[in-house]
């Protein structure tokens, strides 16, 4: 019978998918910029290569993974950011689940000298697919022989296969930064039947602003606080995320709230704790979202690991370095 509801429950959530077609989300975003906004690819002003993991809802009998990989360069004679991304989310034992992989471009523009322009395109493939030979259905069951094929098993396509479209844009000065991104401009199609199922916009709003604080004259203090946001919109869904990190070489906490009550529920959807090491050239986070809405008896948190490396460096900032925090 456990498989029984597992199936049921799965069936359920493709109908879900196929009709509203949310994106996989990482509370440690900024650790993730590539998927945040094409904008940030070169953000670094040299090479960076990212992953980061995330369990969703580790409470339950089959949990949401998502994994990525990333990797951007900044060319600065022509001012401009090269980026790869790809991500592959994974929902349940039937391997529900997308994997898309797309290649990104951004160019700095300085309107004045302390602000920059950084607008941003990114162009991807995806594809996003089921195997029903791991789902149990009620006719196997039943069956003397729960391996014999099921005459409930809809005739599918195999996979879906799509390409589509970002385009971002990001404003920094030295401490502040602001940005937007639109997603999913060309509505890739996810149904695995004939009827198109598609994927809606998503469009993302974030920033922040960084405080430092001062040390004593040949005597400076290596402490910052960052005060970030990030709100997403799509279909009928909304989100915001509101945050705080401290940072005092090298380590790195940080507390996000993630919710707009009453529409997550009265209390929100979560808390988030982050703790991350971070140097020159190597950054690891680690993060749990403590569940608060009103899954909180059946999806007790989540779990992310992020990890960033920055080579070819130069000893100072080049121009093309964005001031956001890196988890």
């Amino acid at each position: 019978m456990r498989r029984f509801y597992i199936s049921f429950s799965l069936l359920t959530l493709i109908s879900v998918i196929r009709g509203f077609g949310q994106d996989p989300q990482f509370s440690q975003f900024y650790s993730n910029p590539l998927y945040l906004a094409p904008s940030f690819a070169g953000a670094t002003g040299g090479s960076r290569l990212c992953a980061n993991f995330r369990d969703q809802w580790v409470a339950l009998p089959a949990t949401f993974m998502t994994y990525s990989f990333s990797y951007d360069h900044y060319f600065s004679p022509f001012n401009s950011g090269v980026g790869v991304l790809a991500y592959r989310d994974v929902a349940g034992t039937g391997d529900l689940g997308t994997f898309s992989l797309g290649i990104q471009y951004s160019y700095n523009l300085t309107i004045k000298r302390t602000v920059n322009v950084r607008p941003g395109l990114y162009f991807s493939y995806r594809e996003t697919g089921l195997s029903f030979n791991q789902l149990k259905f009620v006719d196997q069951l039943m069956n003397q022989n729960p391996d014999a094929p099921s005459t409930f098993l809809p005739s599918s396509l195999d996979r879906a296969r799509d390409v589509d479209l970002a385009l971002s844009t990001l404003v920094y000065s030295k401490r502040i930064w602001a940005g937007t991104t639109v997603d999913h401009l060309l509505k890739p199609d996810v149904s695995l039947y004939a009827d198109k199922e598609t994927v809606p916009i998503k469009v993302s709003v974030y920033g922040g602003v960084e405080l430092v604080r001062k040390g004593r004259l040949l005597k400076p203090v290596d402490e910052t606080m960052t005060l970030a946001f990030l709100f997403k919109s799509q279909a009928h869904y909304n989100q915001l995320d509101l945050g705080v990190y401290w940072h005092k070489n090298p380590l790195v906490l940080g507390l996000w709230y993630r919710g707009i009550p009453p529409f997550n529920s009265d209390r929100g959807d979560a808390f988030v704790i982050l703790l991350g090491y971070k140097t020159t050239y190597f950054n690891i986070g680690y993060s749990y979202d403590v569940t608060i809405s009103n899954l909180i008896a059946h999806a007790i948190g989540s779990h992310e690991i992020s990890v960033s490396y920055k080579f070819l460096m130069p000893r100072r900032k080049k121009r093309g370095s964005v001031p956001c925090p890196e988890f």
